[in-house]
């Protein structure tokens, strides 16, 4: 005799002791993967085990539905790109994925645009070329330049703020599933019970936007202290709304830093800090110097960036002083607005 719920037929055998060590779907017989934590109730008719499936279909369906998608931005001067760099995003990318909340789905490198004005700041362009012969493998981190074309510097919050409205706008624009075509080919009758959770499962759902993240070093967080480089209120716009993920350096103490701050603190919840356990201290200032001094960068930038590099020329004492004197963009203008 078979016994079927909800489309499965299920064959009791008397000989297992009880225990359902197979089921048929379809007249196929096969191993059942979750036999021994099926549920049981009574039949009110013959007094016959139905097994459900209810519980455990629902758990897995939450660890998977669950999962908040991340799309980690890193802003910067990548003056030129590291391998450190690129280390940032695997090290964020492994952290979120083993939180067992997040999902990494893409990573997005943005360069500061010219008007930044910082000193040794080579002009956007070549910085933009490094940064995609960098990531020309990478099959999940790519390059945006919208930041470096802009003609004025913006502020990070709004670059966060480009990029979530851009998820925003591409998921508007993707067409939905009609739920009349997976209505087709159902001839089973269910109850009324399962008929209303079937239509509740067959309305048109729209896919979650992804939630872009800043993605930094230790050094970045510990920059919202100097005076006029951040605006108090962008960093709680950023920690409150976005979020961080924070990966350590050496020399850099990001918890006490957290700790220290009331706003950092308000939303550590929202801050993630990455250890990263195999200790790297490639900078791009150390690049610069070592470019300056004629010695090798060999391994410490991809190979490609190397061979541009040298190709044009682009780093020596003249293009340090580039910008030499000038105040920081930022500076200059959150100052200029405190005075006002």
């Amino acid at each position: 005799m078979l016994l079927e719920k909800e489309g499965l037929a299920v064959s009791p055998r008397p000989e297992c002791n009880g225990v359902i060590r197979s089921c048929t779907l379809s007249g196929r017989e096969r191993p059942s993967p979750i036999e021994e934590d099926w549920s049981s109730v009574k039949d009110n008719k013959g007094g016959v085990t139905v097994f459900h499936l209810d519980q455990q279909l629902q758990v897995l369906t939450m660890e998977n539905s669950e999962k908040t998608e991340v799309v980690l931005l890193a802003c910067g001067s990548f003056n030129p790109i590291t391998n450190m760099h690129l280390r940032l995003f695997e090290l964020a990318k492994d952290y979120m994925n083993g939180t067992g909340r997040y999902t990494v789905v893409k990573g997005i490198i943005s360069p500061v645009g010219d008007a930044y004005k910082k000193k040794g700041l080579i002009p956007a362009y070549h910085r933009v070329i490094m940064a995609e012969l960098a990531t020309k493998n990478s099959k999940w981190v790519e390059v945006d330049t919208w930041e470096s074309l802009q003609k004025e510097w913006k502020e990070t919050l709004k670059v966060l703020r480009h990029h979530q409205e851009k998820l925003e706008a591409s998921n508007c624009d993707q067409p939905q599933n009609s739920p009349a075509l997976e209505r087709l080919g159902r001839k089973r009758k269910w109850t009324e019970k399962q008929d209303s959770s079937q239509k509740k499962s067959l309305e048109p759902k729209t896919k979650a936007v992804p939630k872009v993240k800043l993605l930094c070093g230790a050094d970045l967080l510990e920059s919202f202290a100097v005076p006029n480089l951040w605006k108090s209120e962008d960093i709680t716009q950023i920690v409150a709304n976005y979020g961080l993920i924070c990966v350590t350096r050496a020399g850099n103490d990001a918890q006490k830093f957290i700790y220290e701050s009331d706003v950092l603190w308000k939303h550590r919840s929202n801050i993630h800090v990455v250890n990263e356990w195999i200790t790297n201290d490639i900078s791009s200032t150390k690049i610069r110097r070592a470019l300056r001094r004629g010695q090798s960068i060999r391994y410490l930038v991809p190979d490609l960036v190397q061979e541009y590099i040298e190709k044009h020329n682009l780093y020596s004492s003249e293009s340090e002083d580039r910008n030499a004197g000038v105040i920081l963009a930022p500076l200059q203008r959150n100052t200029a607005e405190a005075k006002t």
